[in-house]
């Protein structure tokens, strides 16, 4: 015979409430947040892992646009390995990114440096250094294309008055990426200043107190706190300055055009083709959609690989 026990039953059943209202506010609350992060996923699902997949199955087509697209399997890849042109435009980007990036975080660097101080019109000249950015780069282009016209444009009256030969600049092979870089240094200084100077500003004064109290230099002020306490700073700026100079194209639309392959972008003699460049061209010239979806691919991959190696080489462990 089984005897029931009216008062621990009760207690379980009041428990197994309890757990289940527990529960159900805690999947409420998982619900919520999956909410929350919903659109984010949406977009990066949309907008990034879509069009990377597209771009994968194009590059396996033979596509023109006109028509419905072939699979082909790797041809455009094994093309690709025979392109001439592929490897210098490669060259050619990774010259302008390594050529760019790192005297476009040292010169951002030494302006934001320079303008941390609390001076009479300060914001004023925090202004006029940030409006290039604010700037369209395509007006920006044409003005600079100017600025380099051998025969009557601005840089060589300086250097006729200073007593400099004049150069060919953009008319040039030997001088024309570098003159690209000069702009793009110029064009995008005053967005990695600004955030420098809040990097800058989000250092504990204390520190600089303490440096001086204890009879530090300057240089090794620079060196022992502000270079180690802007290491994230720095960590961002690298990886997308970099991120953004290896897809380089709008420079070298407005301002140049290739001697060679049709008058297409990139010249003189494809001094300047960069590999987005080269992707307009067989995308939009060409109308070989599968081919520049390979080349796509390809600079995805380069991209990444870049990050990876600079995010390893730009590795921080920085608290206070």
């Amino acid at each position: 015979m089984w005897v029931i026990d009216h008062k621990n039953m009760g207690g379980e059943v009041a428990f197994r409430s309890t757990l289940r209202k527990r529960i159900g506010a805690g999947n409420r609350g998982g619900l919520a947040a999956y909410g929350f992060v919903a659109p984010s996923i949406i977009f990066i699902l949309i907008f990034v892992l879509l069009p990377i997949t597209a771009t994968f199955y194009f590059s396996l087509t033979n596509y023109d646009l006109m028509s419905k697209p072939t699979f082909v399997g790797a041809k455009n890849y094994m093309t690709l390995l025979g392109d001439s042109r592929y490897p210098h435009a490669m060259t050619n980007t990774l010259y302008f990114a390594f050529g760019t990036v790192p005297t476009g975080v040292v010169t951002s660097l030494l302006l934001a440096i320079l303008i941390n101080r609390s001076i009479r019109g300060i914001h004023f000249f925090r202004a006029m250094f940030y409006l290039p950015v604010v700037s369209s780069i395509v007006s920006v282009a044409v003005i600079w294309m100017w600025m380099y016209e051998p025969q009557f444009g601005l840089l060589n009256e300086i250097f006729e008055l200073l007593g400099l030969p004049r150069l060919m600049w953009l008319k040039s092979a030997d001088t024309s990426m570098l003159s690209i870089i000069i702009l793009s240094v110029w064009k995008n200084m005053g967005l990695n200043m600004v955030i420098y100077l809040a990097g800058l500003q989000g250092i504990p004064p204390h520190l600089y107190e303490a440096a001086e109290i204890d009879g530090a230099g300057r240089n090794s002020v620079f060196r022992r706190i502000t270079l180690p306490l802007l290491a994230p700073t720095t960590y961002f700026v690298v990886i997308v300055y970099f991120i953004g100079a290896l897809q380089m194209f709008v420079q070298v639309y407005v301002m140049t055009q290739s001697t060679t392959g049709g008058g297409l972008w990139g010249g003189p003699l494809d001094s300047t083709i960069t590999v987005v460049v080269l992707i307009f061209a067989h995308a939009f010239e060409y109308l070989k959609m599968g081919y520049a979806s390979a080349m796509s691919f390809i600079l995805f991959i380069v991209i990444g690989v870049v990050t990876l190696i600079n995010a390893r080489l730009l590795r921080y462990d920085i608290g206070y």
